[in-house]
């Protein structure tokens, strides 16, 4: 018992050192966004020290860094998150001297509208958003939105925590832009939400995954490579992005204003941007490459997977988020609405 305690005690010095070691590199990002053992090799090749914090929703990391928070030095928001934080002068300049792999990055994914000049982040992952579905509990083809309203599924839905992820299937059902401004288009797909919310069994972020797997619900709205992963998993589900159209979106690598760690950050993307680093991420968490060198590498049965790399005809019924600048008050007041309902 005594030599557990001590070996208790000795993890728990490691860990607690190497998350108050104010020379570690600070970096904040989704659950389950990388493969952990890369954040490994990393340290061991560079001899830097990493902090690892998790978030679950673009609004979560959005409050703590406007809160001031300067607890970080490298994080991984998606495009209309990074388009405000630019303009609300959140993040740093990235030198790009210090990150020479930025060469690998496809350029189909550079200096795109969230950030037009390219100068405040690296792009790390991009995708879709749909429908993640047991085949075994649910009947039939599922190829639209409207199985989120059926009644049949009572208690079998899980909707994600996040506002713009969750007010996407309403929106496009109703035939609106997912950038909408028109507040009566907004109160539309809120009460559209509220109509539903009956039928859902949880809001929830990266604990879908495992949920699905378990077979806990039918139906889940999922982010493509997420959906990747619980098929792996679980060969009972399929995913589905719906004939109305989706979100698309790209995730990128990105530095706080004011990080401590600047050039270490530059440093840890400059690592991920590596074809050989960026092809083990890939494979790890399922989601799709922005890196041109890593494609090439990849095999053809995932490239060939929809989930993985849709074909144009999908990309082009998709829209990416944009920033709402201060119309996102009414989306937070709408949503807050939704999950007060009854």
């Amino acid at each position: 018992m005594k030599k557990i305690i001590l070996i208790f005690f000795v993890l728990t010095v490691i860990v607690f050192s190497s998350c108050s070691d104010p020379n570690a590199l600070r970096f904040y990002n989704w659950g389950e966004y990388i493969d952990e053992d890369i954040l490994k090799n990393f340290t061991k090749e560079t001899g830097i020290k990493i902090s690892y914090t998790t978030y679950s929703s673009n609004e979560e990391l959005y409050a703590k860094i406007r809160a001031g928070s300067s607890a970080y030095d490298v994080m991984i928001p998606t495009d209309f998150m990074i388009e405000r934080m630019i303009r609300e002068g959140m993040l740093e300049k990235i030198d790009f001297d210090n990150i020479p792999n930025y060469k690998y990055i496809d350029d189909n994914f550079k200096e795109l509208a969230y950030d037009p000049t390219g100068e405040y982040s690296v792009p790390y992952m991009w995708g879709t958003n749909g429908i993640l579905y047991n085949t075994t509990m649910v009947d039939g083809e599922v190829d639209s939105w409207d199985i989120l309203w059926d009644p049949k599924y009572k208690d079998q839905i899980f909707m994600y925590s996040s506002m713009r992820d969750s007010f996407t299937p309403a929106l496009i059902k109703l035939g609106f832009s997912l950038n909408t401004r028109n507040i009566d288009e907004l109160a539309q797909a809120k009460n559209l939400l509220i109509k539903q919310k009956p039928l859902v069994r949880a809001y929830v972020g990266d604990t879908v995954r495992d949920s699905m797997i378990n077979g806990e619900a039918a139906i889940a709205i999922i982010f493509s490579g997420d959906a990747i992963y619980c098929m792996n998993e679980n060969p009972d589900l399929a995913y589905s992005i719906p004939k109305e159209g989706s979100n698309v979106w790209n995730d990128a690598l990105v530095i706080p204003k004011g990080a401590r760690n600047k050039e270490k950050a530059e440093a840890f993307i400059n690592f991920l941007c590596r074809p050989d680093i960026s092809l083990r991420n890939t494979e790890y968490i399922g989601f799709s490459t922005v890196n041109a060198e890593t494609l090439k590498m990849l095999p053809q049965e995932l490239l060939d997977n929809p989930a993985y790399w849709p074909n144009d005809d999908v990309y082009e019924r998709c829209e990416y988020f944009l920033d709402l600048g201060d119309f996102v008050k009414e989306f937070d007041r709408a949503w807050t609405e939704v999950l007060a309902a009854n």
